[in-house]
């Protein structure tokens, strides 16, 4: 049985507690019988408190897959995975919803609901937590949506808003709760430098201000330099901190 989820104030940047990921001997197959693929070999990693941490490598090489295992959006097969400190190898659905609920999203799609608007969308996140029930979801909504910049936007549908703000939008929505962990994955695909800029720094600047740790997956050569860390996949291998990919730090 997995321990309670735990508080907001249960890990702090740069304590000696357990790393808020950790990953021991993972390995993943898609298919089944001859058709069975192995697609992650032997994954090792350890993610602490605070971190910003970037993931890259060739397409095709493993991340996404990675980073779903990470989220609890696939079940993980073989090793150990604990994400705040629980082991999720082998656990029910139900108990991967609920460690879904303490993680914050971003995907490079957006993944908005088109027919909600943008304060809808960022308070669909807030309804997941009991503990927002009785506090009123859309002034946090609206206060975070500001923060990223959309004050005068709340009430705009997806149709109506730049790749940019959509992505906006998304950073909101993954981090009115307060998770403390944040999952992107090619968060800069779809946007020209600037806004993709933007974006990446903005997740940095509110990631810093909660304490919350980020793992995003990218191609983007021109963010690597907001990482505390940077690790490369390729063919299903991890490796960590691979030296011709460390940029400078600013």
């Amino acid at each position: 049985m997995l321990p309670e989820p735990l508080s907001a104030n249960s890990y702090q940047p740069g304590s000696n507690l357990e790393p808020v990921i950790f990953v021991s001997n993972l390995n993943h197959y898609f298919g089944v019988g001859g058709l069975r693929k192995q697609v992650l070999f032997d994954i090792n990693l350890e993610i602490k408190a605070g971190e910003i941490v970037i993931m890259t490598g060739p397409s095709g090489s493993g991340k996404t897959t990675l980073l779903t295992l990470l989220g609890g959006l696939r079940s993980a097969q073989e090793g150990s995975l604990k994400i705040l400190r629980q082991q999720i190898c082998g656990v029910s659905k139900r108990k991967l919803t609920r460690l879904r609920r303490q993680i914050g999203y971003i995907f490079q799609a957006h993944n908005l609901m088109t027919f909600l608007t943008a304060k809808e969308n960022v308070r669909m996140s807030l309804e997941l937590h009991d503990e927002y029930i009785n506090q009123d979801m859309d002034a946090k909504a609206i206060a975070m949506l500001e923060t990223v910049g959309l004050g005068e936007r709340v009430n705009y549908y997806p149709e109506n808003l730049s790749g940019g703000q959509k992505q906006r939008v998304a950073i909101a929505r993954a981090l009115v709760s307060h998770p403390k962990i944040v999952l992107a994955d090619e968060p800069t695909a779809a946007l020209d430098k600037k806004s993709g800029r933007d974006v990446v720094e903005l997740m940095q600047k509110l990631a810093k201000e909660q304490g919350c740790t980020i793992l995003l997956v990218t191609h983007d050569n021109r963010i690597l330099d907001i990482a505390d860390r940077i690790i490369y996949m390729e063919d299903g291998i991890l490796k960590n901190d691979s030296a011709d990919m460390i940029t400078s730090r600013h």
